[in-house]
């Protein structure tokens, strides 16, 4: 690292630079891809490096990522993992059996799906809440001799439910709770869940981290390095799930224009939501930036600069009709996923779990970077 930069760097520098790196032996100004699994010792058998002794305990081509990740979080340290759920399952895999969660009656699928499962096996009981209401935490506590854990995802996906963090996160602490927040949605550009005093946040790094939909990858912060943390990095050590080397520096890269992408894509659903909102063939439009949102005010004060790139939207008419219209699209792509440069829509109904509560009209939409008006004339011809 250069001399030059001792004073903390601005977000948007932060990433451009990837926290100003400098190989002081080449001079290069992109970090290298450190493909090695082992690192070779000394002929005490002394590590020549202590950082880096095997790669599944550290790798210079994630850490550099991780280092990043947790400056952009405001936390003290952050773990990559092969994946966003495989982070997900490290923190319940630290929990023991007879432990509580709480958890939002609105989230992505996937979570909901395989928290309900693992729970089950490992004698960890569920109570949900009101994601829209995040004094409803304490009633989900009720009856609980104690709650070990808060899970927060706000705005939610694909409902864009809005959830006080700063109230999720005094509720849970005042029962002693670990609180986790999901942040890949609105990104750490426009939500900073650790400033509100949640302890750990949690990303599908896949989406708006890395940006190109050319890598999967995920990663925890934690505000603190305390004896939750320690547990969370002996259990990746122990399960070894984590991302290439490859991997780590695509997410790296795609970091560093990841302020100008999430502004860029925000615009663009703020300006398609607002479309939307005023068309006849559509019925309701889901999106925390539009005033009409009921969770638009906790949004905007939790939301700094922008309300993020994801939005949902219900057609007139049944699931027949969400379909035909996504399917008349020509710019915008049919696909699952979020927080690439391209826009994608999908109708979750058809690849949610039967019991899902996503109504059968409405089509998720990821606003990407292309320009607004070639979007608008996209959504536009596809719902005449």
């Amino acid at each position: 690292m250069s001399s030059y930069t001792q004073k903390k760097l601005k977000t948007a520098t932060l990433v451009a630079k990837a926290d100003d790196y400098l190989d002081t032996t080449t001079g290069g100004i992109t970090p290298p891809i450190i493909t090695s699994t082992t690192y070779a010792r000394d002929d005490r058998y002394n590590p020549i490096n202590e950082a880096n002794l095997y790669t599944r305990d550290n790798n210079p081509s994630f850490v550099q990522a991780e280092h990043v990740l947790a400056e952009l979080e405001q936390g003290e340290a952050a773990l990559l993992f092969s994946s966003g759920m495989a982070a997900i399952a490290c923190v319940f895999y630290t929990l023991g059996s007879g432990s509580h969660v709480v958890l939002p009656n609105s989230m992505y699928w996937g979570v909901y799906s395989w928290t309900r499962s693992y729970c089950d096996r490992a004698d960890i009981r569920i109570s949900y809440y009101d994601a829209n209401d995040a004094e409803s935490i304490a009633q989900a506590m009720e009856g609980a001799a104690r709650t070990d854990l808060v899970w927060v995802e706000t705005p939610t996906n694909p409902m864009m439910q809005v959830t006080d963090i700063a109230r999720a996160v005094a509720i849970g602490h005042e029962a002693g709770a670990t609180v986790v927040v999901d942040n890949t949605t609105p990104t750490p550009i426009f939500t900073q869940p650790l400033e509100l005093g949640a302890d750990l946040v949690v990303h599908s790094a896949t989406k708006s981290l890395n940006g190109h939909s050319d890598v999967l990858i995920g990663a925890l912060v934690t505000k603190e390095t305390d004896e939750r943390w320690d547990k969370i990095v002996a259990e990746r050590h122990g399960a070894g799930a984590l991302p290439g080397p490859f991997d780590a520096w695509l997410l790296l890269r795609g970091m560093r224009t990841l302020s100008l992408r999430v502004e860029r894509a925000a615009k663009n659903a703020q300006k398609i939501a607002e479309f939307l909102q005023t068309h006849s063939q559509v019925e309701a439009v889901l999106y925390p930036g539009l005033k009409s949102h009921p969770g638009h005010k906790i949004a905007k004060e939790q939301m700094l600069g922008g309300f993020g790139s994801l939005m949902s939207f219900q057609v007139v008419g049944d699931r027949d009709a969400a379909l035909q219209m996504a399917g008349r699209l020509n710019l915008i792509v049919s696909a699952t996923s979020l927080g690439g440069v391209e826009t994608l829509i999908e109708h979750r109904h058809s690849v949610e779990p039967p019991e899902t509560n996503v109504p059968v009209n409405l089509l998720r939409l990821a606003v990407g970077i292309e320009h607004i008006d070639d979007l608008i004339d996209d959504l536009s011809q596809a719902l005449r």
